[in-house]
């Protein structure tokens, strides 16, 4: 008759004659032994310890890089704000420039361009035709009242405005031309998505940056509150979700989250307000720039800097020192500047990343600051 084995045998991969350690025939020479789920490794609890606390390290330590580079581009941007229009400019056009360096890049394929002697130039020909048509515009008026002292250069500079569309359009036909007269053969399909491409890009660079400076000789109070709210928007957006965020906003952006975004939102209307009043005080960002000198200017504030006093409803306890608020007809403007930072201009940031994805990019572009996402 067949022998039974009871369950301690089979554990213990007993023969049928109980003789311990004799293999059984149906199981083979191996002795496979069931593993209990709590059963786990040692080293791997420490190992799984160690990668959390290294994660966990790196994140601090990200996090304060950031904040020692913010500080010290804020040190920066102040700088420039008590330069002066002029200066703020300067630093609109070096951005455009490392901007569009880095965009022309982005396509570039060294062979054909070895095989294509010049036609790097040819871009910037293009890039700086764009820029003299976008500033001249804007620009014409500052620059005639800078030179009126001079009679001759006032009659030169009266002139190249004049004719100043003309200009631009002799110079993008030339480019125009250069173009087809560089034309070779087994390149045209890599030459004109060069071309497509460089016009796309002027009209990212140039479409928003030429109203940016238009804003700044309207006063830098128009050019600095946006971009502070930007800059606020999106240093309260990663701090948020540094400590609190859990639910993902979009699969775009992975890291973005809604505790984030609802925290920048309230942080961001919160400083408008705030800020709106306290720049409004000051001349050097309220009056219009009316040349392109340096000096200090001086001017009537208007009635959109002008405080005006609000009575406190009656439910405002009367233990209230004040009953009365004086505000500026600014900061209500300054509220809808904030929600638009609050939910227009981080779709800036998710544009940015889609397409650094989408050309495998894996660094963000370097020089391509927040300030342009407004």
């Amino acid at each position: 008759m067949p022998q039974v084995r009871s369950a301690p045998e089979r554990d213990n991969g007993s023969g049928g004659d109980g003789t311990p350690g004799t293999p059984s025939p149906t199981h083979g020479a191996r002795v496979r032994h069931r593993k209990r789920s709590s059963d786990v490794p040692s080293d791997v609890n420490k190992t799984n310890g160690s990668n959390l606390l290294l994660n966990d390290q790196n994140k601090y330590k990200s996090m304060l890089i950031r904040t020692y580079s913010s500080l010290w581009m804020m040190a920066g941007f102040v700088f420039l704000i008590y330069m002066g229009h002029l200066y703020i400019w300067a630093m609109v056009v070096v951005i455009q420039i490392f901007m569009a360096s880095e965009l022309f890049n982005l396509l570039r394929k060294a062979n054909e361009d070895r095989q294509l002697p010049g036609f790097r130039l040819l871009n910037w020909h293009f890039f700086f035709t764009a820029m003299l048509f976008a500033y001249g515009r804007f620009l014409s008026r500052q620059l005639v009242n800078t030179v009126t002292s001079d009679k001759l250069l006032y009659k030169l500079v009266s002139g190249l405005i004049k004719y100043q569309m003309f200009i631009c359009y002799f110079l993008y036909i030339a480019g125009f031309v250069w173009f087809i007269l560089t034309l070779k053969k087994k390149a045209y399909k890599y030459q004109f998505s060069q071309y497509a491409w460089t016009h796309m890009i002027l009209l990212m660079v140039f479409a928003q940056s030429s109203f940016t400076v238009a804003n700044i000789y309207e006063g830098i109070f128009w050019f600095l509150l946006p971009a502070s709210l930007i800059a606020i928007n999106d240093v309260a957006a990663y701090f948020f979700g540094f400590f609190f965020g859990k639910t993902p906003l979009i699969k775009l952006s992975p890291k973005k989250t809604w505790e984030g975004f609802l925290g920048a939102s309230v942080t961001t209307m919160l400083s408008a307000f705030v800020l709106a009043n306290f720049m409004g005080h000051f001349q050097w960002l309220t009056c219009p720039r009316k040349d392109l000198s340096t000096g200090w200017l001086h001017c009537d504030p208007g009635p959109m800097f002008t405080p005006e006093s609000y009575d406190l409803p009656g439910w405002i306890p009367r233990w209230i020192p004040w009953q009365e608020v004086a505000i500026m007809p600014i900061q209500w403007h300054a509220l809808a500047l904030g929600l638009f930072a609050s939910i227009i201009a981080p779709f800036g940031g998710f544009f940015a990343s889609g397409f650094k994805r989408a050309f495998k990019f894996k660094v963000h572009i370097n020089y391509l600051g927040k300030i342009f996402q407004y």
